[in-house]
């Protein structure tokens, strides 16, 4: 897309404005309460970011503050942002931009029948968008969206080499699958702090958290009983300054086309890789 379609979006914006739904070692997983189960499972929310866009850290703390639970909500969060690169041009490339985003975003303007991209965007559950900055239409969003019932994997982890990291998985997804999806795992990094030296946020120090290094489609199915179990490997390549105690993995089931998020699970890496 030409960057005259792309927004920074200045201040935020309410709510009933802005939220756009669309149509209807080994480390164990963690065993959610059956109570949990009959209600559903975590919600995915998705931070589309730039260091080279203004607004961006606002959101950054916002969503840095949803991961701390500082809303007290009853409701089980995942969160991933994603660090977009279409800004890099305006003075400031983000570390940990990347084109990959920038598509998987379009892909999310293109389902939901947007105009434009513009960021900071969130998008929840892969159903519901609004201005990142804005903590009503997050709140909100959080509570409305449909849930499901987790996966249910357990994870190996490896290092075939220095700079390669081996995730394994065993266990099923818990609910059937009917339609087109695909398990995808993103491989998460937090407690990030850049200290920015050009761009629109020149000067600032700038705190990043559950940003997503890395993301690989895992299996793709057209249907899927519950209870089957699934075996599979994938190796992801690291970066340099790799702590694996500030990393984890999602591991969430997205439908084709719609990109709708059926269930998710969110496993943290050991501390000893």
């Amino acid at each position: 897309m030409a960057r005259g379609l792309f927004s920074c979006f200045p201040k935020r914006a309410s709510s009933a404005s802005t939220i756009n739904v669309a149509k209807p070692t080994e480390t164990p997983a963690d065993e959610p309460a059956p109570e949990e189960l009959k209600r559903g499972g975590a919600v995915v929310v998705e931070l589309f970011s730039s260091q080279g866009c203004v607004t961006s850290p606002q959101a950054e703390l916002l969503f840095s503050r949803l991961g701390r639970g500082d809303f007290n909500l009853e409701i089980p969060v995942i969160l991933m942002a994603f660090h977009v690169d279409y800004w890099d041009f305006n003075g400031w490339k983000d570390p940990f931009g990347s084109s990959q985003w920038t598509v998987r975003q379009k892909e999310y303007v293109e389902s939901l029948n947007l105009d434009t991209m513009f960021t900071p965007q969130v998008v929840v559950q892969g159903r519901t968008q609004f201005i990142g900055n804005d903590e009503d239409a997050m709140l909100a969003s959080v509570a409305a969206v449909p849930r499901y019932p987790p996966p249910a994997f357990q994870a190996t982890f490896g290092k075939p080499t220095p700079e390669s990291l081996q995730v394994s998985l065993k266990g099923s997804l818990r609910s059937k699958l009917d339609c087109g999806a695909d398990v995808m795992v993103a491989l998460y990094e937090s407690g990030l702090v850049t200290d920015c030296t050009n761009g629109d946020n020149k000067g600032r120090m700038i705190a990043n958290d559950f940003v997503v290094r890395k993301l690989s489609k895992m299996w793709s199915f057209n249907s899927l009983p519950a209870k089957k179990t699934l075996t599979g490997s994938l190796d992801f390549g690291l970066w340099e300054g790799f702590n694996s105690t500030k990393c984890g993995i999602v591991v969430f089931v997205q439908q084709h086309g719609t990109h709708h998020i059926f269930g998710s699970q969110r496993i943290q890496l050991p501390a000893n890789l």
